[in-house]
């Protein structure tokens, strides 16, 4: 029987191996909205890049939470003040 078909040679086995379904970035840049919360949502994805696939879908939630929040601040922020009392009429009935 010959070495050949013994296994590995040992510089290969010391070596670096290729996993492909180890977690790799993706290499997307985030530029900054120049809104802090937002900003923050958008750090938060670059933490999907060094999980396992099935660790993604808490940082995605996490992540859609943050912006929803955001958004919904903006509702509630006040705006100008609301009319008071009957809209007036220019015309006159008498």
């Amino acid at each position: 029987m010959s070495d050949s078909h013994a296994g590995p040679p040992e510089a290969e086995a010391d070596g670096p191996s290729y996993d492909p379904a180890a977690p790799a970035p993706l290499g997307v840049e985030r530029a900054p909205t120049g809104h802090a919360d937002v900003d923050a949502c958008l750090a938060r994805l670059g933490d999907a890049d060094h999980l396992a696939t099935d660790g993604h879908i808490e940082v995605y939630e996490d992540v859609h939470r943050g912006l929803r929040d955001a958004l919904t601040a903006l509702d509630e922020r006040p705006g100008p003040p609301a009319p008071t009392g009957a809209p007036s009429s220019s015309y006159d009935r008498s």
